[in-house]
């Protein structure tokens, strides 16, 4: 699934080709998405000037004169600059033609995707309106996550992973950062001291931008923007290493299961 810095890498490489273009035409060919796209889509956008592009956790923004465009790159989805005439894939679900003469193309093969409209605040629509701060931003801090631990006793890794405390912190990346911060993934969140949430804040950081800046991890269907791949899973330090040397210690690798995702940690260096 793109997490954070796959949509990241995403907002940044289609900026440039959508900020101050008009529409010059939508096509949708597949409308039943995780949401429907809505029917008058092309009435809205179609003359258009685009703004902006913005991301509020896992959704894309694009500011439009007249409202927002929303998308969710669900699943398995991808948006892709390309000409017009390129090649159709089986999934390739709805274009934004710009007059540039390049499209936004939307690539989702399991439609768990979206494509709404918003009017008014953006904070205020439903899928944003609970969402927690973003853990790049000032908000994300080592007081608010020392809080936000208090009498928890769910396992660390799932407290990061609950967007409603922090958004953005994927799996890949939480078992990442608990491993850089000395933390085992199980330990009850509750439990963590002030000294451990602020190491945790930071690697979550560090984590985060490394992956930004080596283009996200593809480790099934991500691509950006230009089709190529991200190359972060080639910096992994335990995800998805069971049983090899820890990086570190050269302990093996353990894995568990938490909330039917895997967990990677080293028994050695995490407490």
């Amino acid at each position: 699934m793109p997490e954070l810095p796959e949509v990241e890498t995403t907002r940044r490489g289609i900026e440039r080709h959508v900020t101050g273009r008009r529409v010059t035409s939508v096509i949708v060919r597949e409308p039943r998405l995780r949401w429907p796209v809505p029917g008058d889509l092309a009435e809205r956008l179609t003359g258009r000037t685009l703004g902006r592009v913005l991301r509020r956790a896992k959704y894309l923004l694009i500011e439009v004169e007249t409202g927002l465009l929303l998308l969710h790159l669900g699943m398995s989805g991808s948006l892709r600059v390309v000409t017009p005439d390129a090649p159709l894939r089986k999934h390739d679900h709805i274009d934004l033609c710009l007059d540039s003469g390049r499209c936004l193309r939307l690539h989702d093969p399991r439609r768990f995707g979206a494509v709404l409209w918003i009017e008014g605040p953006a904070q205020q629509h439903p899928l944003l309106a609970e969402l927690g701060p973003e853990p790049l931003g000032k908000d994300f801090d080592a007081e608010y996550l020392y809080r936000s631990t208090r009498k928890r006793r769910v396992a660390i890794k799932q407290h990061i992973m609950n967007s409603h405390v922090v958004v953005g912190v994927g799996n890949i990346y939480a078992s990442e950062a608990l491993f850089l911060a000395g933390i085992r993934p199980g330990r009850a969140a509750g439990r963590l001291t002030r000294a451990e949430c602020a190491r945790l804040v930071e690697t979550i950081r560090q984590v985060l931008g490394e992956a930004i800046a080596q283009g996200g991890t593809t480790l099934r269907d991500f691509v950006r923007e230009d089709g190529s791949h991200g190359y972060f899973q080639q910096h992994l330090r335990v995800y998805g290493r069971t049983g090899l040397a820890c990086i570190a210690c050269e302990t093996p690798v353990k894995q568990i299961v938490q909330g039917n995702r895997s967990s990677y940690y080293c028994p050695v260096c995490q407490r």
